[in-house]
């Protein structure tokens, strides 16, 4: 099988060069490396240039801002793989990543995406905890990530993680990343809305702890800087879970997670008895909760748009 390795890369040099480092020690070469960078990132450019013989490099030359832009741009130029490997630029796969891929996608055809572990480092240390569920949603709309600390055997998801997600060509083919999330540079959960549009195509998504990689959370040049709550990036992010969510669900289903995600929620997207919890912990509570609600009735319209202009089925 040919496969196509694919970095969305912004401003990171130091952190693209680790991962391509990583990819030139694979067990299984890759076919094709593409990297897509924006014509203004001149550090990454540059830090491209030592690699053109090095690896099979290819490397896409973007204007628009935001991760789905890169991906999809990247996504249209690799025409002769046969599995596309998704990884980012703060990154570093381990030598058998691309091999352990290879097999899932050999031994079972009815596989349309991989994807695996991705060890933390940050502080100083590897975030090593465990979780037996990873990648789930949950009946009324609850989303379970836990990739980074999936412990045991392969076994088939819901959702994969952009960091380390790798899909069939075939199963993909008439996607793109969707245009409609909102942000300017990660556009968060815009893995989880490609990973449930290809659960829906019927596609069977396998996670598999050792396709791992090892992850270095680097800075975001964008609305949306990781360690800290910025309320326009926690609309943004909410928009667009509840945007990929409401695609997926059955009817019956999606005013279950609408309600779920007012009256209850999560810490991270609180509902109203999230927000009494977050109070007694003395969180900005009800700005959070704003910033969440907003985003969720944004998703909701968002949606409903779409449903209208005919390109999704209600």
């Amino acid at each position: 099988m040919r496969i196509t390795v694919l970095v969305p890369t912004y401003r990171r040099p130091a952190d693209l060069t680790r991962c391509l480092e990583a990819l030139s020690r694979q067990k299984r070469d890759a076919d094709e490396v593409i990297v897509v960078a924006r014509a203004d990132d001149q550090e990454s450019w540059q830090a491209l240039a030592p690699w053109r013989l090095k690896l099979p490099l290819v490397t896409i030359e973007v204007h628009a801002p935001g991760q789905v832009h890169a991906l999809n741009a990247g996504i249209e130029r690799a025409t002769v793989a046969d599995i596309i490997s998704i990884t980012d630029d703060d990154a570093a796969p381990h030598p058998d990543w691309l091999s352990r891929i290879e097999a899932h996608f050999i031994q079972d055809p009815a596989i349309g995406g991989v994807g695996g572990r991705d060890w933390v480092h940050q502080g100083g240390g590897i975030e090593d905890d465990s979780r037996a569920v990873v990648g789930k949603v949950e009946w009324y709309g609850r989303v379970i990530g836990n990739h980074h600390l999936g412990v045991g055997e392969a076994r088939y998801v819901d959702v994969l993680k952009g960091a380390n997600m790798s899909y069939r060509t075939t199963a993909i083919a008439g996607l793109n990343f969707d245009a409609s999330l909102r942000g300017t540079g990660a556009q968060v959960h815009n893995d989880l809305s490609f990973s449930l549009e290809v659960r829906r195509k019927g596609w069977k998504l396998l996670y598999d702890p050792l396709v791992a990689i090892d992850h270095y959370p680097a800075e975001r040049f964008d609305e949306d800087k990781r360690a800290t709550v910025h309320i326009p990036a926690l609309t943004n992010a909410t928009h667009n879970e509840t945007v990929a969510l409401l695609r997926y669900l059955a009817p019956i289903q999606r005013p279950i997670f609408m309600g779920w995600a007012l009256l209850i929620g999560t810490r991270a997207a609180p509902g109203i008895l999230q927000m009494l919890r977050l109070q007694i912990h003395r969180a900005p509570a009800v700005s959070i909760f704003w910033a969440v609600q907003t985003g969720r009735g944004a998703g909701w319209r968002t949606w409903r748009q779409a449903c209208k202009a005919g390109k999704k089925a209600l």
